[in-house]
């Protein structure tokens, strides 16, 4: 028997799922939170039940857009070039396993450019910073021969813009084949 809370917890999902569907299609500033509930089903009063506003709702998505990547760099000892090539498939293999995978990284490239976008979203993305722990491993794993020669800040925005462009395209495509992850990992391997 589903609990009170898990049904709670699966409406707020697809509340999550529908802003993200509209922000990324309509932009910020275009979204009305009574488009995000008729495309849920519900009433605007019953959505403010789970989220106050559509800033608090848009801030959720970006905050979920930044704690993934940001989580996946906390683990330093592990070899470089396994880093780079366990990270690009399992994010290449949720961008074919998860519909709102790939949404993500347009929702994130479209908030660094949204003059419209709340100055609580402006804040959280001003911390968020992938390429300077990656640029660390990169030098890590040019130290140890894994990892070609060249500016590791360069490498590292030439692996994370390479991950962006493919989660794009399978956002607008999803039919599409998504690249192999050895491929991405060519772009550093030696």
């Amino acid at each position: 028997m589903v609990t009170r809370k898990e049904q709670k917890d699966k409406r707020r999902n697809e509340i999550l799922e529908a802003g993200l569907d509209l922000f990324i299609r309509r932009g910020y500033a275009s979204t009305k939170i009574s488009d995000i509930a008729k495309q849920v089903g519900m009433s605007v009063g019953l959505l403010f039940h789970y989220f106050e506003s559509k800033e608090k709702l848009y801030e959720e998505l970006i905050k979920n857009g930044v704690t993934g990547p940001m989580r996946i760099m906390t683990d330093s000892d592990i070899e470089p070039i396994v880093f780079f090539e366990t990270t690009a498939k399992l994010i290449l293999g949720s961008l074919k396993s998860d519909a709102a995978f790939p949404k993500y990284f347009v929702l994130m490239n479209q908030a660094y450019y949204n003059e419209s976008a709340p100055q609580s979203v402006k804040d959280m993305l001003k911390g968020f910073d992938i390429y300077t722990p990656t640029s660390h491993l990169i030098k890590k794993g040019q130290a140890n021969g894994t990892i070609k020669e060249g500016n590791s800040y360069a490498l590292a925005i030439a692996y994370w813009c390479a991950i962006q462009g493919i989660a794009e395209q399978m956002a607008m495509t999803p039919e599409y084949p998504c690249p192999e992850g050895e491929w991405i990992v060519d772009i550093l391997r030696r």
